[in-house]
Order: C-alpha cells, then structure tokens, then sequence
C-alpha cells in the first residue's frame, strides 16, 4: 500500500532535515516570554506609589545620558533603596510634577547621638534644603544629606530645579550616586558594594539586597498574577471568604466558627461580648475544614508548616498559604499577624478590634513571609 504523505511533511523529506531544525530555532525565538505585569498592578501588589513608582523607572530610563558608563541599573533598586529610606514616602503627598509634602527630614546630626550619629555635620546649605543653618539633616525620599545631593543631585523633570525633594529628581540623584563612575550594577558583587556606599552598614546593605529582589520579581513578571486557588486550598479560601463581614474579636474563632472572645479593648471595641474572629482564630478555623489543626497564635502557626521566609518574596506565595506579618520581620518570635493568601497580592484575614474579616492587599510594613501547610 502506497502511504501519502502531507504537504508539510512531504516538503521537509523533499529538503531534509536543516530546514525542520530551522523551524525549530525560528519557533523558540519568537514564543513571546511572559509579559511583566502593567504598572497599575506593580503598584499594587508591592506596595508601592504609583508616582513613586513611575519616579524609579523615569530615573532608570534616563541614567544613560548622565552615567554612560553605568550599567545595570533597574527601577527596583532604586525602590530597594527608597522603601528602606522612607517607605516610598507613604504618608505624604506626592503632586503630579513628583513634588512631596510636607517634606521628609531625617533627625538633626548635631552630634548629640539623634539618630545614631555621635559626629556632627555642619550646616552646609544655609538651610535651603533641611531648614537648619547650623546643622544638617537627611532630606527627601532617598534621604541626601545636602552636601552629598550638591554633586548627585539632577533635575528629572525640567523644571530648571534640581530638588531632593522632587521624586523625580531625587530618583535620578540616587541612581548617579550609586553607579559612581561607572559600575556594573547587574554584579551582584558592584551592586553590594554600592549600596554600602550609600551606607555604610552591612545590615543596611542585607535590608535593601532583601527588597530589590522582591521587587526584581515583579519587575520581569515572574510574580503568578491571578493565581487560582484548587483542591484543599480551594476549600481553605472559601472557607475563610464565607466569613467576610464577621466582627474581629480577640481572642474569638475555634475550629466550629466564630466564638466570644476572651479579652477587652479599652475603646471596648473587642472584648467578651463581641463573636467573630481575631486573626489566628480565622486561620484556625479555615484550616480546620480540611482536617488540620493549627496552633492557636500567629506566631505559632508559623512554625505549623513549610516556612516560606519574607527574602523570597511575595512571588513565592501560593494561594491558600499563610503569611505573617512581625514587628522584626527576621524573627518569627515578634510576629503578631497572620492571614490567609488567596492570589494576585490579597489576602483575607480579621485585621485588628473594631474592624471585620476582610480583603485586601498584602501588608508592605512587618511582611515575614509564609508558611505552606498544604
């Protein structure tokens, strides 16, 4: 029986087979890598302002024309630096031109030991930048003190203005501070190297290393958006959705549901009388819907499973897993919070006295990671 063979496959027997290793190499570079997240949601799940946000990548786009010998530079270092030197300046206002009020002064380095320092710096700006004429203070969302911003300092957005209060300006200062003359920022070892520049302390350096990273997974989309929740942690989430709406109470929620709580608040709004859940007694219950018992505190509950520390990111997260929140992020012993992560950057959990079981964003402040049980 003579056997027919396709077009394609006749073609390819007819030429051989270079041309099928051709289409092989054609196929693998042009399968569209995933695509990083938009902007809006960056913002979002990192926490971070979306005109601060928009402030990192405008410096790191337009570093070239004042560093050209710099390389490697990306938005999430310059956010690594900010969130540790003002939390992306978070509880103040930041105008469409990228100026912050009221401005962010750091403690006055008199030498008298505020802020750590025991040796003094005179006043080197007449007050334009701090407004102290007889010493200095740190300024702006990257904290420059104003004799260093006199060199780094850069006007961003063209206004003729060169301001360390300016997200912009003060964005683009700190990227020409930390490439120097011209470092390789993609090495791990000039990265290190330049953050300790810009202070000197390698807990500083280990804080900041610790934020770039997870910020540099949201930045090339390897961050799951939209995750889906199936099996056991499907039955955990939906478990804990089902309660949205229920009062905290301290001390309330058992593996049955909502219960009294053992404890008072002096604004009265936890206490004895009040059912619902507090915190670890929603996780408590969630989980126990699938057959786990958990300890009964947050902190506790952090050592129930998998522990997924805060170094690795939100990116590592899935849907169902717990997450913690600590007064030291680095020691489970201070942790004090506790929900259930359901995805995307969210979570449900029964936040604090005079709220109810709700969602919402990932915490920013005191994030320490998660535990996976399942």
């Amino acid at each position: 029986m003579t056997r027919r063979l396709g077009c394609a496959a006749f073609l390819l027997a007819l030429l051989g087979t270079p041309l099928l290793l051709l289409l092989i190499v054609i196929a693998a570079q042009t399968t569209p890598r995933p695509a990083a997240p938009p902007i809006e949601t960056v913002g979002q799940v990192s926490g971070i302002p979306a005109r601060m946000l928009a402030a990192y990548q405008n410096a790191a786009t337009r570093l070239p024309q004042q560093v050209p010998t710099c390389r490697g530079m990306r938005w999430p270092i310059l956010a690594g630096i900010a969130r540790i030197e003002s939390n992306h300046a978070t509880g103040h206002t930041i105008s469409p031109g990228g100026d912050i009020t009221p401005r962010i002064l750091g403690p006055r380095l008199d030498g008298s030991g505020a802020g750590g320092n025991v040796t003094p710096f005179p006043d080197t700006d007449n007050g334009r930048f701090d407004g102290d004429t007889a010493y200095e203070r740190a300024v702006g969302p990257f904290q420059f003190l104003p004799s260093t911003w006199n060199g780094a300092g850069r006007d961003a957005n063209d206004d003729q203005i060169t301001d360390p209060h300016n997200a912009d300006d003060a964005a683009l200062g700190a990227a020409v501070y930390l490439c120097g003359k011209g470092r390789d920022l993609g090495d791990r070892g000039q990265l290190k190297a330049a953050i300790l520049q810009y202070n000197h302390s390698q807990a500083y350096v280990s804080d900041v290393l610790g934020w770039i990273d997870r910020y540099s997974q949201l930045s090339t989309g390897t961050i799951p958006i939209g995750q889906h929740a199936t099996g056991n942690a499907r039955t955990v989430i939906d478990a804990a959705l089902a309660q949205e709406g229920v009062p905290y109470s301290w001390g309330g929620g058992n593996a049955n549901g909502p219960s009294t709580g053992i404890c008072c608040s002096p604004s009265g709004k936890s206490g004895t009388r009040i059912r619902g859940f507090d915190c670890s007694g929603l996780a408590l219950y969630a989980y126990a819907q699938v057959g786990i018992n958990l300890p009964r505190t947050a902190a506790a509950q952090a050592g129930a499973g998998r522990r997924i520390p805060a170094s690795a990111g939100v990116g590592a997260l899935k849907p169902g897993d717990l997450v913690f929140f600590a007064y030291n992020p680095t020691n489970d012993s201070t942790i004090h919070h506790v929900g259930i992560y359901l995805g995307n950057g969210k979570m449900i959990n029964a936040p604090r006295p005079g709220t109810n079981v709700r969602t919402e964003a990932l915490w920013d402040d005191g994030f320490a990671g998660g535990t996976r049980l399942l």
